[in-house]
């Protein structure tokens, strides 16, 4: 049984790397059938908001990474500031990315969405997981 208060940043790790996993999953399985119902356009917008998705989860893996090391050793890490450019850099290319999908991708919005959708999903799932760890 897994308890909160025995969470480690390796536990946190290995959650985020399985909502990667199951994100993927999920979009290799769906990108055929949208394909298929929909349009090449329409499974291009979910593989875009799903690789949106991913970037963000994998980010944030990142950024609460170095956020537990520093606070491990005391504020005296390495300086967060590369993470930090690379969090907003990725913020910044998501717009672009969004903007011009938008733009030249003739497809279904809900495609989008739902791709950029799949991440919370994924986490969520995940999250319930861990509280049947706790629970049972």
């Amino acid at each position: 049984m897994l308890a909160l208060d025995g969470f480690s940043d390796d536990d946190f790790r290995r959650t985020m790397l399985r909502a990667l996993r199951l994100l993927a999953i999920v979009t290799v399985v769906a990108l055929p059938v949208l394909w298929w119902k929909l349009g090449w356009q329409s499974a291009v917008l979910l593989l875009v908001g799903s690789a949106i998705s991913g970037s963000g989860l994998w980010e944030w893996l990142r950024l609460m990474t170095a956020v537990m090391a520093r606070m491990d050793v005391g504020g005296k890490a390495r300086p967060m500031g590369l993470v930090l450019v690379g969090f907003f850099l990725r913020l910044g290319l998501t717009i672009v990315v969004l903007y011009v999908s938008l733009k030249f991708l003739d497809g279904s919005v809900y495609a989008l969405a739902a791709g950029i959708g799949l991440g919370i999903f994924a986490l969520s799932f995940e999250a319930l997981r861990l509280v049947k760890a706790w629970t049972v």
